[in-house]
């Protein structure tokens, strides 16, 4: 999205606020975010989550993002968020497929996606249309999510998901009541080669994703900033902040990048 925290506050400022022709969007006062680069990073109150330092990730990349804290003189204390480290992925997979489900199934070769010569019968035509255009992740996607919202399935697999999520905010509604920023690597491993990510089943792909799901989930603004090298390779710290709370996130951000 940038290059730098002040290229994220720039685009924010022009963006943020309510666009008329955008019935999703949010009737928010609009800010301008540059001016939060000017304030104290350090007077905020800071938490890592625990979970995410723990088993499974790359005890470089913890101790490079501790160190870094550390060499910033940025005080910090730990937080569990259990809910959101057991149940995230699922969670978030579970309503994401549905959705591309939903989303996807207009693009059938007539009046959205890929045309085909038109023979046979629509449902011949719409089969050969997203065998032959969708990739195997579109596809994994569609047939996980119309499972997940098929009669007798939906309500034990979308609408627990669903419950879950409400769950999950309240969790990081919870810690929000103390701290301003939330703390956690952006990924568990250093990046892995072309033929590294090759050999990885679709389950390890998705549990990639474990530190970034649950602010997606929730609707939380997060932004992941490079705080150094590792191996010639970059290691990211991804922090978190409350709804309606980008000032604040960005106000940390940029003490982080100095």
């Amino acid at each position: 999205m940038g290059k730098t925290v002040e290229d994220c506050a720039l685009m924010l400022s022009v963006i943020a606020g309510r666009d008329e022709r955008d019935s999703t969007s949010l009737n928010a006062k609009k800010e301008n975010y540059l001016d939060y680069l000017k304030k104290d990073g350090k007077k905020l109150k800071v938490a890592l989550i625990k979970e995410t330092f723990g088993k499974g990730t790359d005890e470089k990349i913890s101790k490079k993002i501790k160190d870094k804290l550390v060499s910033l003189n940025i005080s910090y204390e730990e937080i569990e968020l259990p809910l959101n480290s057991k149940y995230s992925v699922a969670a978030y997979y579970l309503i994401a497929t549905t959705e591309a489900s939903t989303n996807l199934a207009k693009y059938c070769g007539m009046r959205y996606g890929a045309h085909e010569k038109l023979e046979g019968s629509f449902n011949e035509y719409f089969s050969k249309v997203r065998s032959l255009n969708f990739g195997a992740e579109a596809k994994r996607r569609i047939i996980l999510g119309t499972f997940a919202r098929m009669s007798g399935f939906r309500e034990a697999y979308y609408l627990k998901a669903a419950k879950a999520r409400t769950v999950l905010i309240e969790e990081y509604k919870k810690a929000f009541m103390k701290y301003d920023v939330l703390i956690c690597p952006t990924m568990p491993i250093l990046p892995p080669t072309f033929d590294e990510a090759k050999k990885l089943t679709p389950l390890q792909n998705y549990m990639m994703d474990i530190m970034t799901l649950g602010p997606n989930l929730a609707g939380l603004p997060h932004i992941s900033v490079n705080i150094g090298m590792e191996k010639n390779l970059p290691v990211g710290m991804m922090m978190i902040a409350d709804h309606l709370q980008e000032g604040k996130l960005l106000q940390f951000a940029k003490e982080v990048e100095r």
